[in-house]
């Protein structure tokens, strides 16, 4: 279902980029050097599915580099789940005239409250070292990204431990 959602997006925000059923009669956009838009604005906010699944939402400090995070659901641990990282952008692998699709990874924080089904709650925090790709569209204030994060972290009640977390989702800017 989260992929179908994620398609059914892609799809209508490619074909709004490529103005098909319409006349596109806008004037081209202007891009910086990395590619982005420069009328697209710097604050994304959207939706992430997996693990968490909640509110997403992105700030970009420049071109190639911003502060990213979400608030959610982590129905995998059985818990509430905070996350911020702040990313880079270092390789494009592709730059088309409707999208550009960087690479991005970083360091982070995680805080997790366990509560785990008829247990007390525990709390945990730890490092997060994130890495994804942005579907980053040109024409339209959208973007979609997938990322998989490895979570170093302390666990209050049990000690040290790993975790991962994978996550889909958008992002509309202001």
């Amino acid at each position: 279902m989260l992929f179908a959602m994620l398609a059914i997006v892609t799809t209508a925000a490619v074909a709004h980029a490529r103005g098909e059923g319409e006349a596109v009669t806008e004037p081209a956009v202007e891009e910086t050097s990395e590619g982005r838009p420069t009328e697209k604005g710097t604050l994304g906010l959207g939706l992430i599915f997996g693990e968490p699944t909640g509110i997403s939402a992105k700030l970009y400090l420049a071109d190639d580099r911003a502060i990213q995070g979400a608030i959610g659901a982590s129905f995998i641990a059985y818990g509430y789940h905070v996350h911020a990282e702040y990313v880079l952008h270092p390789w494009i692998l592709q730059d088309r005239d409707t999208f550009v699709l960087p690479v991005y990874v970083g360091p982070g924080l995680r805080v997790i409250d366990y509560a785990a089904r008829g247990q007390d709650s525990h709390w945990a925090v730890g490092l997060r070292g994130v890495g994804g790709l942005l579907f980053d569209f040109k024409n339209v204030p959208l973007d979609v990204f997938v990322e998989v994060a490895g979570i170093i972290e302390y666990d209050f009640t049990e000690g040290a431990g790993l975790a991962l977390n994978v996550g889909a989702g958008v992002r509309y800017y202001f």
